[in-house]
């Protein structure tokens, strides 16, 4: 149970966040920059699309 407070959610990311990383870091040099880059980007849209102006 997560109490509703998004917890499980926000853990579950955060371990799939974890993970991805782990496996970027086993890869050669030119693919990790270009995955790392990847990354970024991404968490950088997820980020900037909260946003949002009401």
């Amino acid at each position: 149970m997560n109490g509703g407070d998004g917890t499980a959610a926000t853990t579950h990311e955060s371990d799939a966040l974890l993970s991805r990383l782990r496996v970027i870091e086993d890869q050669p040099l030119d693919a990790r920059a270009e995955a790392y880059a990847h990354v970024h980007e991404q968490l950088q849209a997820e980020l900037e699309g909260g946003d949002t102006h009401r």
